[in-house]
């Protein structure tokens, strides 16, 4: 009756398990980053709770608390902690503003909104950084 004829489909990168032909634009990167960061900060959380207990318990637990925040590693995750929440907040603020329509839901604004998230993100974490130490 009738031959069956065999769709050219284009080929997935995954199909072929090359993973070094993806390449995710600046929108997809920081959305991903968005919620990675969400996912940090939620851990945080746990860690800024215990070393307030501490610092509240007693004359001694805040002793031990301001020894804990003094150590250069401690002194290094608060800082990648705190760059992690200003790159959510900023993160959070750019998807507020497309919400409530004050920027174009473009993809052009994406990209310069995206890279100006990466630049504030940096600047900030370096002020952030001369804070701390």
């Amino acid at each position: 009756m009738g031959k069956i004829l065999k769709k050219q489909r284009p080929k997935s990168p995954v199909n072929n398990l090359d993973l070094q032909t993806i390449r995710f634009p600046v929108t997809a990167i920081i959305s991903i980053l968005h919620r990675v960061s969400g996912v940090i900060m939620f851990a945080a959380v746990g860690i800024f709770l215990w070393v307030l207990g501490l610092s509240l318990s007693s004359p001694e637990g805040f002793v031990k608390a301001s020894v804990i925040m003094d150590r250069i590693i401690v002194k290094f995750i608060l800082w990648g902690i705190i760059t992690i929440l200003a790159y959510h907040t900023l993160g959070g603020i750019r998807h507020m503003l497309m919400d409530v329509g004050y920027l174009e839901e473009t993809l052009e604004m994406g990209k310069i909104t995206a890279n100006a998230i990466f630049l504030l993100t940096i600047l900030l974490s370096i002020l952030v950084g001369v804070f701390i130490w």
